[in-house]
């Protein structure tokens, strides 16, 4: 394998730990689909950080290859009622600071980037189990199995540059359209997601001697998460999973067998009001199974401030 192949594999590669953030197939949210009372707001920011290294399943000669880099996001979430039911959309801003490090045909390298990543927008609607309500008959309701769908648009608003190997914009429109179920048993909850994330062309993909088109096959997610209330406590802890599969990678129109992803990552979120209108939720993961790809553990921590109408101080 010559230079010029092996840069474009570790492109190829690389780009999967380095763009493996909020809105990607391997994201655990438990309680996506649970809904809230009309107009409710919601400002959260959240701080992760993610350490570990990249599957190659034996496709290029490069050894030890890792990434350590932290994620600050800010939120804004949103509920109102879309045609009678329960709907929400939420917007994700990131920004990404990390170093990148790996032995290259014998040669170590080592980069370091910051920047904003991509834009993340998500519009969220119940299809069974939650009508649309205000604050007062909200409290009354007791949840019991919910359906709902869910859109999520990734726009091409991130850092990047085609001269750079490793970027956090993916330059490239991304979507998932996704299936949400949660079925509540007293203080017990089950949710189970099923999505499919598609991608547009990224025309400037880093490639030598020039940038090249890369595309990118659909990607199938499954989620889920099994929580239980802390009633006394006002709290919650969850166990969560995912598996996702697909996403051969094509640079200039030549498919890369090898980057089809086979993968999960299991974990454990606990979340605990902090006073009437604030909120601090923790969570851990890691990589239960990597065929090939980023293989990273990660810890989140997020403080939330939720209001109904206008802030309340």
């Amino acid at each position: 394998m010559n230079v010029r192949h092996v840069f474009v594999c570790i492109a190829l590669c690389l780009a999967l730990l380095a763009t493996s953030l909020p809105a990607t197939a391997q994201t655990l949210a438990p309680r996506a689909y649970v809904i809230t009372p009309e107009d409710g707001n919601a400002l959260t920011f959240s701080w992760s950080y993610f350490n570990g290294g990249l599957n190659f399943n034996g496709a290029i000669p490069v050894t030890g290859v890792t990434g350590s880099y932290s994620v600050p996001v800010v939120s804004y979430y949103h509920s109102f009622s879309f045609f009678g039911r329960s709907a929400n959309a939420t917007a994700f801003l990131p920004y990404g600071v990390g170093t990148f490090q790996g032995n290259v045909l014998g040669n170590q390298r080592q980069i370091y980037r910051s920047g904003l990543l991509d834009l993340t927008l998500r519009f969220s609607v119940n299809l069974k189990g939650g009508p649309a309500m205000d604050a007062p008959h909200f409290m009354k309701w007791k949840q019991k199995t919910l359906i709902g769908v869910s859109l999520t648009v990734v726009a091409p608003t991130g850092q990047y540059d085609p001269d750079h190997l490793i970027n956090w914009g993916i330059n490239r429109w991304a979507f998932k359209p996704e299936l949400g179920y949660s079925r509540r048993w007293g203080h017990w909850v089950l949710d189970a997601y099923g999505g499919v994330w598609f991608y547009t062309t990224n025309n400037a993909f880093y490639s030598v001697p020039q940038p090249q088109p890369q595309t990118q096959s659909p990607i199938g997610s499954f989620e889920g998460h099994w929580s239980y209330d802390f009633n006394k406590l006002h709290c919650w802890a969850s166990l969560d999973g995912n598996f996702w599969f697909g996403g051969t990678t094509s640079l200039g129109g030549i498919a890369n067998t090898v980057t089809r992803q086979t993968s999960s990552r299991i974990g454990g979120t606990f979340s605990v009001p902090l006073k009437t209108h604030q909120s601090l939720k923790i969570s851990y993961s890691d990589g239960a199974y990597v065929r090939f790809g980023g293989n990273y553990q990660s810890i989140s921590v997020a403080w939330q401030y939720s209001w109904i109408g206008w802030p309340k101080l």
